[in-house]
């Protein structure tokens, strides 16, 4: 998330009231996640086994809870409880603002879209040109809809990201102040979720078509000319290549990467990340012609044995 203006490091400690390293007037451009900083930006890191990674990512500031060796171009804000802090500046910066109305006035709508009964379009949504929005579909604040986009019915767009910090009162989620962003010629299905970033974009892909019942994570980056079919999980941070085609039922786990024209069957669980240009099936997932071999030899296991009694006697 970029802010509207730039900030200096003394006004975001004063405003999650702490210490910071670095020069006071040292430029704050925006906040996020740390496998999309990028220069200006601030990632959060609460655990010695992240220091290095975050002290070394793109960031420029880096809100941590020790105080360590500032790396030289970057600035340090001292925090007891970094995640907390983190969420205070999303309170600040992007508030949750509530809706009065079904079409919020700050909405835009392109010419020839059409939006069926009982939907909702938050503050801030940008909808292109000729899309159709069938009826109960949910548009949160800030999502992007290219031009030539259909959503069927009862699909919720924008919803919060599933993250959370275990405390030992319970959990404490992270607050989610990204956005999803769709492009042109997008389909999808009938009762589908895809959740905003937790402080980026959630992307699909331009001719990308999804079938109903599908759930796409936040930060997750789906390429152009996808096929994504019904009840399909898609965890959090996922790249999913161009021309991807993922079967029904298929899951995946978080931060990985499917290469572009890759082919995943069905009941598939991608555990890891897979190359393009190749058809996977099973779990742990393999190529899928070493999978159904595998599956051949299986059933011929009591043929064996049966031969090997038989040569015992």
């Amino acid at each position: 998330m970029k802010f509207q203006k730039k900030h200096t490091l003394k006004e975001i400690a004063t405003i999650i009231n702490c210490n910071f390293i670095g020069p006071e007037d040292f430029p704050v451009l925006g906040m996020n996640e740390i496998h999309v900083v990028e220069k200006g930006d601030i990632v959060f890191v609460d655990h010695p086994k992240y220091y290095d990674k975050a002290l070394e990512s793109a960031a420029t500031i880096v809100l941590i809870n020790k105080e360590v060796a500032c790396p030289e171009g970057k600035a340090l804000l001292i925090s007891d409880d970094p995640f907390r802090d983190f969420n205070t500046l999303s309170k600040h910066f992007r508030p949750f603002t509530n809706a009065s109305v079904s079409i919020s006035n700050s909405a835009t709508i392109g010419e020839g879209s059409v939006l069926q009964p009982n939907c909702f379009v938050g503050h801030n949504v940008s909808i292109g040109k000729n899309c159709i929005i069938h009826s109960n579909v949910s548009i949160y604040d800030n999502s992007v809809i290219g031009d030539n986009v259909i959503i069927h019915a009862g699909t919720i767009i924008g919803a919060d990201a599933f993250y959370y910090k275990k405390r030992p009162e319970g959990f404490d989620q992270l607050l989610s102040c990204g956005r999803v962003v769709i492009e042109n010629n997008v389909g999808i299905g009938a009762l589908c979720t895809i959740d905003k970033g937790v402080t980026g974009d959630t992307t699909i892909g331009e001719g990308t078509k999804i079938d109903n019942q599908v759930h796409v994570g936040h930060d997750t980056v789906i390429g152009k000319k996808c096929l994504i079919a019904a009840q399909t999980g898609i965890a959090g941070c996922v790249v999913v290549e161009d021309e991807v085609t993922l079967w029904g039922q298929v899951g995946t786990t978080s931060g990985i990467t499917i290469g572009s024209k890759a082919v995943v069957m069905g009941q598939t669980g991608v555990t890891k990340s897979i190359e393009g240009g190749k058809t996977y099936f099973g779990t742990p997932i393999e190529e899928s012609r070493e999978k159904l071999k595998q599956l051949a030899n299986i059933k011929k296991i009591p043929q064996i044995i049966d031969k090997l009694k038989e040569n015992d006697k």
